[in-house]
């Protein structure tokens, strides 16, 4: 299976990857816009993401630069932590850090796209550990989106060139590397697709 092409995901050419989407469709316009509004606002809020997701699911928090947690809307340079269930990264005290490197808005009269795409990063303002904090590399990419297409809304997660980080110690790259394989072999599709599943829950 290849890839989807979808506008503002970057191309897929090495590694992983993973097209993660739940949708759903309204009877008319005005309750599928509705809906939509509702949806972004959840899209934006990422401190509040696990509250849709359950409690197995991963937690994001947001930060800015300096390292401090942020509680509004999320911008290009700030930086999400997750917390995936399992064993972290020694060094990052157990978290993932990703950078937000672009933010894309596009609408028109039938559709409407909000994207924000993440990079695996540094601890943010942490002098001593000065490598990626994440199980893949800096060469992968996650695209979070939502969508709306008439009648039709969705939520999704598209994961590209999901490379293990082995610029880690020891363990740390035994951790990254089984953590990946997983995520390779669809494990970690599932904490996607819980994210894309709760944001669209309305009930």
């Amino acid at each position: 299976m290849k890839p989807k092409q979808i506008p503002g995901v970057p191309e897929q050419i090495k590694g992983g990857f993973h097209d993660t989407e739940s949708q759903k469709q309204y009877e008319d316009l005005a309750t599928a816009i509705q809906k939509f509004e509702i949806l972004k606002q959840r899209f934006l809020s990422v401190n509040q993401w696990k509250v849709y997701t359950g409690e197995n699911s991963a937690d994001f928090c947001l930060y800015d630069s300096s390292g401090n947690q942020l509680h509004g809307k999320p911008q290009i340079g700030n930086y999400v932590r997750i917390d995936i269930p399992g064993p972290g990264e020694a060094e990052a005290k157990g978290y993932d850090w990703v950078e937000i490197v672009d933010i894309f808005h596009r609408q028109t009269d039938e559709a409407e796209n909000l994207l924000m795409t993440c990079r695996p990063s540094k601890i943010p303002a942490q002098q001593k550990n000065n490598h990626i904090a994440h199980f893949y590399s800096e060469k992968s990419i996650s695209t979070f989106m939502v969508s709306r297409n008439g009648t039709a809304i969705q939520a999704a997660v598209y994961g590209r060139n999901e490379v293990p980080n082995m610029k880690a110690k020891f363990f740390d790259k035994i951790r990254n590397l089984a953590i990946a394989i997983g995520g390779i072999m669809g494990v970690s599709k599932i904490q996607w697709k819980a994210l894309a599943d709760g944001l669209l829950n309305f009930d």
